[in-house]
Order: C-alpha cells, then sequence, then structure tokens
C-alpha cells in the first residue's frame, strides 16, 4: 500500500528580519506560494497543509490550493519558540481530526527556499522510503570548509582553524567534502518527529542540491537576489496578490 505522505508549510506571522516576510512578492507571487505549488505539484505528496497562527497567511495559502485545517496557538509562533514544537503540533492536530489516513511520511516543505524543484523534495521522501533513515535532510557543497578556510579566534584574537589538520594541506581537494544545510525540505518518520528533540539524535541522510537551488531568504538581500534570480528563470512579472 502506498504510505500516506503529507507536506506541511510552516508560516508565521511575525518575521524579524523581514516584516511579513512568508507573503512578501517575490518573482510575482507571495513567497509561500511556492512552497505550496511545489508540494502540489509532487506526486508523492498526498496532502498539503499549511500551519500558521495567522488569518492573511492562511487566507493566502488557501488562495494557492493549500489546506489550513487547523491555527498554530500563538505560543508556537514566536521568535524564539523552537520549530519541532510546531512539527509535533501539526502532527498531533492532524491526526486528531481524524479525516484522513494516519501520516506515514512527514515532508517539510519551508517558504524560505523558492527555488527548489519538485524533484528536489520527491528526492527526501524517496531517499525516506528506500532507507532505514529517522530524517532526510537537503544540503548543498560548503563554500567554506572548517578543515580548510574557517577559522576560530581565541581571546587574544589569534586565528585558528576549526578542525587543525593531522598533516600540512595545500589543497581544498586534500580535505573531506563538507555541507551547508539547506531549507528546501526535511522528510521524516512521524514517530521521530514527535520523540526527538534534536534532528541529529538519529540517523539521517542527505539529498545534495545545487547551490542555486538551495537558496534560504533569512534577509532583505536574501529576497532582492531570489527575485533577481527567479525573474530571470521564469520571465515573471511581479503582481500583487490583489490583481490575481
Amino acid at each position: 500500500m502506498k504510505p500516506f505522505v503529507v507536506g506541511f508549510i510552516f508560516a508565521r506571522g511575525g518575521s524579524e528580519g523581514i516584516p511579513r516576510k512568508n507573503i512578501r512578492t517575490v518573482g510575482g507571487k507571495p513567497l509561500i506560494a511556492y512552497a505550496i505549488e511545489t508540494a502540489l505539484e509532487s506526486e508523492l505528496i498526498d496532502r498539503v497543509v499549511v500551519s500558521t497562527d495567522d488569518a492573511e497567511i492562511a487566507d493566502v495559502a488557501r488562495h494557492y490550493g493549500a489546506e489550513v485545517p487547523f491555527l498554530r496557538p500563538p505560543e508556537l509562533a514566536r521568535s524564539d519558540s523552537p520549530e519541532r514544537l510546531a512539527w509535533q503540533h501539526a502532527l498531533r492536530t492532524l491526526d486528531a481530526t481524524g479525516v484522513s489516513p494516519k501520516v506515514d511520511v512527514f515532508v517539510c516543505i519551508p517558504t524560505t527556499a523558492p527555488l527548489r524543484t519538485t524533484a528536489d523534495v520527491d528526492a527526501c521522501i524517496r531517499t525516506l522510503q528506500e532507507s532505514d533513515a529517522d530524517m532526510v535532510i537537503t544540503v548543498r557543497p560548503a563554500e567554506r570548509s572548517p578543515y580548510y578556510n574557517m577559522v576560530v579566534l581565541d581571546e587574544a584574537g589569534y586565528a585558528r582553524l576549526v578542525i587543525p589538520p593531522d598533516q600540512s594541506l595545500h589543497r581544498r581537494q586534500d580535505v573531506p567534502p563538507v555541507y551547508d544545510m539547506t531549507t528546501v525540505a526535511y522528510a521524516a518518520r512521524p514517530d521521530y518527529v514527535l520523540r526527538t528533540d534534536y534532528i541529529f539524535d538519529g540517523k539521517i541522510k542527505a539529498v545534495i542540491v545545487p547551490s542555486e537551488r538551495g537558496i534560504d531568504i533569512d534577509t532583505e538581500q536574501d529576497l532582492q537576489i531570489a527575485n533577481f534570480l527567479l525573474n530571470r528563470t521564469c520571465g515573471t512579472k511581479q503582481t500583487p496578490l490583489a490583481s490575481r
């Protein structure tokens, strides 16, 4: 029997770095629209649910085809609220409604990576299903290496490598490849989401995505870069939601 896969999109109303980030227009659409459309395009995802504390975000989410079957409690939508608690609340609340099969695969599709593809999300789901991993994350090749060109400073201001090598290294190719985590997607087993306090407590696998698809919008500058890339790629024009 095909596992029941639910794509969850978490979008709280408050955002300190970019006010109203989740519904800011980028590439002609609200930022949250990209996550919703990617999830809806997946043939592996059976249901797309948005978890938000904000009525306006809920309206925009429904406009683009997502379900908003509940609102997130305010205490789980503060800037200092651990996201894992929102994940756990979403799973428990959806299960309590009893209107769909029990979730077999939990997929988090953050709003902040609008250049991801459906193939990236599906790769996470398939990797989870084809392995004994508890969770699958997405990563991209890191621009800096703790073995080679990342340093820490001591109290006197002297620099040393984050991970000092056992022997002299002269080329980046001599050190193990390292990766940055991205917010493209997370696929996990629901029981792991409900019991873990830390992502890396269990068996974690990774799907590598190209750097340009792993952009993570956290600042106004990130938003401008994503807007440029999306307009260049899609040839879209920015239009407000009200004109759709």
